[in-house]
Order: structure tokens, then sequence, then C-alpha cells
């Protein structure tokens, strides 16, 4: 299983969220870039950002630090935050970035979500945040009427090859994750799925590796210290 440290963006800063509340934010870092080296040092392979001012918006404000991350670690990076055109999924791919994730735009446009797995396949993942058993969206501030399960199967016969699955719930509540939701998917779909949302022990991590998902994101449990994250990535190994 892959660790994916996570950094959330804010007004250029690294910051973390209370489930999914802007109103609950907490600034970790102004340079998010060495939060990256440090992830680095540590023996990640992988980076999850999200531009949470993309999420409202749409637009990409953070990209030129999403940017020097990927510059100055070379790690795989992959992004989410607003991505809801091919404009900006290009934009993103074009600047050296490894993955995008489609978020609101997978649930509301179809035909985008389609074109850009055809045109960039594994490159394009998409997250999926559930909140009471349904997909939410718009940065977490509306919930659909789409059946998160069901969301998940239609994901698949897409051609989705990565989803990145968060319970809303769980999110920086440090309350460990929701392995029943992710060993479901697990069972029901060929298909990567990347845990989020949680992460509060390594016994949380070991508990992830005996589902054989393919990864999970570390965030608040390794901004607070609550999980090491050289051993993390040593135990999900």
């Amino acid at each position: 299983m892959i660790i994916y440290p996570a950094i959330d963006l804010y007004e250029r800063k690294a910051v973390r969220l209370y489930k999914g509340d802007y109103a609950q934010m907490t600034v970790y870092s102004n340079d998010p870039a060495e939060v990256a080296v440090d992830f680095q040092n540590q023996g990640a392979t992988h980076i999850h950002m999200v531009d949470l001012e993309g999420a409202k918006t749409g637009t990409t404000p953070n990209l030129d630090v999403i940017c020097r991350i990927k510059e100055k670690t070379g790690l795989f990076c992959q992004v989410g935050g607003g991505i809801r055109n091919m404009d900006v999924v290009r934009c993103y791919l074009d600047a050296g970035l490894d993955r995008v994730i489609l978020g609101t735009a997978a649930v509301t446009d179809r035909e985008f979500l389609r074109c850009a797995v055809a045109a960039y396949g594994n490159k394009i993942a998409v997250g999926v945040d559930i909140r009471d058993g349904y997909v939410a969206i718009k940065g977490w501030t509306q919930k659909s009427d789409l059946e998160a399960y069901e969301f998940c199967r239609q994901m698949d016969a897409i051609g989705v090859k990565t989803l990145i699955c968060t319970d809303i719930s769980r999110d920086g509540a440090m309350q460990g994750p929701n392995d029943a939701l992710y060993k479901e998917l697990s069972n029901q779909l060929g298909i990567n799925i990347i845990a989020s949302g949680g992460m509060s022990s390594i016994e949380d991590i070991q508990r992830l590796t005996k589902l054989n998902i393919h990864g999970a994101i570390v965030g608040k449990a390794y901004y607070t210290g609550a999980i090491a994250l050289k051993q993390a990535i040593e135990v999900a190994k």
C-alpha cells in the first residue's frame, strides 16, 4: 500500500480543515514546498495535494505552489480541487503533475469525465467524497442525490482506474478511517482505492494494509505528530 502524505492549500499555505469545514481551518505551514521536502526526507514517494480555493472556484490559484512542490521533490504528485474542464486538466498535466483528481465534475459533467479518461487514462482519478452515504460536491458544501456505492460502480464502468474515497465525517477528526467502506469497495470493484479521512495511528495503517487497497492518505495525523510518516511508510510496505 502506498502512503500519500497530504498538503491542502489555501492562500499558498499548507492547511487542514475539520470535516471539510472552511470555517474550521488550521494553518500548519507558510511554505508548503518545505513540507513536501520533509515528506521526501521521510521516505515518501507520492504526494496528495488539494487546492481548497480551487475546489470552491474551479480555478487554479495555487498552481505555482503546486508546481514548486513537484519541482523541488520530483515525487509522484496528484492534485485535486476545482478541476472541471479540459483546460485545467491540461494545465496541471502539462506542468508535470502526474495525476489529476476530478470531484464535482465527475458527478455533474459525465461527458467531460469520459473525455478526460479517454485522453489521459490512468492520469485521471476521481475523488469520491461521501457524506451520510451520498456523494458530496462543491468543496463538500453540497450533498448530491448519488448513492456512494452506485457512483463508484459507475466510475468503474467508465474506465476510471483510481478512486480517492473520503468519509467526510472522519476527515480531520482523528477517529480512524472507515474500514468497512474501503473493504466493501475493494471487494466490489476492480479499481485502485485510496483511503482518505480519519487516519490517526499506525494501527489504522496496519488495518488498511490488510485490506489490500492501493493507498492511504495521511493528513492531520502527520501534522500533529500522531503518525510518524517514516514508520507509516514502512508499515504500509
